[in-house]
């Protein structure tokens, strides 16, 4: 079939179906075959373009026209005004904004802003269940490459002088990672992705995992020849059913073309990968915890060390990287690492993507370059903001959170943690004055109080006293003291529990401190006897036991 002169593209996603995307792609295929058209316009099922919150999406090509909000009637509508009559339908664009799709061309940009994009330059512009589209769009030119013409060495000194950080929360360059587990001699190696995410407010890995699949399977290919690794593992939350089926069709799209399985490109290198889908709790982020729950044991933090290159998955090497860790490395390895250096800041290589959520008027999935400010997300990539700014939150519930005073730092690891903060998962949660913000921490303690695995005592134990305390600050009536007793039980836990998750209330406390204080201090009722405040408040016997 020749080139079709127009084509449509339908976001078909976890946000995307239940607003009717899916009966809107039917829609439009039923009226073009009945204009007898289906030679010349091609309508495909993509990913994600980013914005959330708008309905069923439609995009026409090379016409650059995105339409929101879409249903069976207006689809038939769309099919009989612009791609009959040529008269775009402006009443049912995309409100606010202009959505650029990625090309050929403005992927390789040295500027990212609003067009270029490395991790999601395939999301929205092919079908993410045909092989033939990815390849067609260099996929698996990068393992070809590394297979034929560079030694496992070399593989990982170009993931290292890329300078890649890990983007699952830590930021701890990518290169140094697979640097330990490379060298361990084992008769077995894995690779394991983790798809977890279970952040609040996160789901840029399953958006890239519902439009990209190939480019984790690709990545994940890379990692294991590269640290003698045989087999992968994608450990994905269970209610990622749509990522789960895309990943099963790629999967058996790429051992269908020799892309896994044995002696991929005539290399004499195996490697197959294998789908593990959990059940939900947020520990099972932690790495350790992870492989604890893929073993078929209860999700619980492993002690440290050995770490989990030296005795991983099942006692063997293992490595475990982020998803959106993992779609960067094609790129890496096809282009060079001094291309990949040319995006971000000094300190920070690369771009980051982000989901942005809260009261701002285009909320979505984004990819930027590293260092962009919270200013400029807001303004530019947001749509600005729904009432008066108050305070973002970045990194999901366990990250911190962000007075106005941080407005205008640029986003990197490096300079956030210059200024007393860490960049986290890539979840940006922007409020405005409507909330409170002991509302907001206590809903914060609530999460953390209920996903605690009970583990350890400090986190057992000091999570019930942080929530009572966020809980009398919400309503009013916090002892002259609790404030400070806040402050204690989260920096014990900082200091004593035995994993993240029970260290990270000391993120969203301390920041809400540092810049709203005052603000919090109204939750303190004067009147009341300090002497009358529960005896966990004044001698910390609920977490030292």
């Amino acid at each position: 079939m020749e080139k079709p002169r127009i084509t449509v593209m339908v976001p078909i996603d976890a946000n995307t179906v239940p607003s009717g995307a899916r009966e809107v792609k039917n829609a439009l295929s039923v009226a073009i075959g009945r204009a007898n058209l289906s030679n010349e316009i091609k309508v495909i099922e993509t990913g994600s373009f980013g914005p959330t919150g708008v309905g069923a999406l439609v995009a026409i090509q090379p016409d650059g026209v995105v339409y929101c909000n879409m249903t069976v009637d207006k689809a038939q509508e769309i099919v009989e005004e612009h791609l009959l009559k040529g008269r775009v339908c402006a009443r049912y664009m995309l409100p606010g904004r202009q959505v650029i799709l990625p090309t050929a061309d403005n992927v390789d940009a040295r500027t990212l802003q609003h067009t270029g994009r490395i991790v999601l330059d395939n999301c929205g512009r092919i079908d993410p269940e045909n092989i033939e589209e990815y390849i067609a769009n260099d996929g698996y030119e990068a393992l070809g490459k590394a297979l034929t013409a560079m030694s496992p060495g070399e593989v990982i000194t170009e993931i290292t002088e890329s300078e890649l950080k890990g983007r699952g929360g830590a930021g701890f360059p990518t290169g140094q990672k697979w640097s330990f587990c490379a060298p361990v001699v084992a008769d077995q190696k894995y690779v394991i992705c983790n798809a977890d995410e279970g952040e609040p407010g996160t789901f840029k890995d399953r958006l890239i995992l519902e439009g990209d699949p190939h480019k984790i399977i690709e990545g994940m290919a890379l990692c294991g020849y590269a640290i003698g690794a045989t087999i992968g593992y994608v450990y994905v939350r269970g209610e990622y059913a749509l990522s789960i089926e895309r990943l099963e069709k790629a999967i058996a799209a790429a051992e269908s073309h020799g892309l896994l399985g044995k002696n991929i490109f005539n290399s004499g290198f195996d490697f197959e990968i294998k789908i593990k889908i959990g059940a939900g709790a947020y520990i099972c982020g932690e790495e350790t915890a992870l492989i604890e729950s893929m073993e078929g044991k209860r999700g619980c933090p492993r002690l440290k060390p050995p770490f989990p290159a030296q005795k991983g998955f099942k006692g063997k090497p293992t490595n475990v990287n982020n998803v959106e860790t993992l779609a960067n490395i094609p790129a890496i390895i096809r282009n060079g690492a001094a291309w990949f250096k040319n995006f971000g800041t000094s300190s920070t290589a690369g771009t980051k993507v982000y989901t942005i959520l809260g009261h701002i008027n285009h909320p979505g999935l984004i990819e930027v370059p590293a260092g962009v400010t919270l200013r400029e997300i807001i303004e530019d990539y947001g749509g600005g903001m729904k009432g008066k700014f108050h305070f973002a939150q970045l990194g999901g519930t366990a990250g911190d959170i962000l007075g106005e005073e941080m407005m205008d730092v640029p986003m990197d690891y490096d300079l956030m943690e210059k200024v007393g903060h860490v960049l986290g998962s890539g979840a940006i949660l922007i409020v405005n004055e409507s909330i409170n913000i002991n509302d907001f921490l206590h809903s914060c303690m609530r999460f953390f109080s209920h996903e605690s695995c009970g583990n350890c005592n400090p986190c057992r134990n000091g999570m019930h006293a942080a929530l009572d305390i966020t809980k009398r600050l919400k309503s009013g009536v916090a002892y002259p003291d609790d404030i400070n007793a806040l402050e204690e039980v989260v920096m014990i836990l900082h200091s004593s529990a035995f994993c993240p998750l029970g260290q990270s209330p000391a993120g969203p406390v301390t920041s809400a401190l540092r810049y709203f204080r005052e603000e919090i201090e109204r939750g303190v009722n004067r009147e009341l006897n300090k002497h009358d405040m529960p005896r966990s408040n004044r001698k910390m016997e609920a977490i030292n036991v």
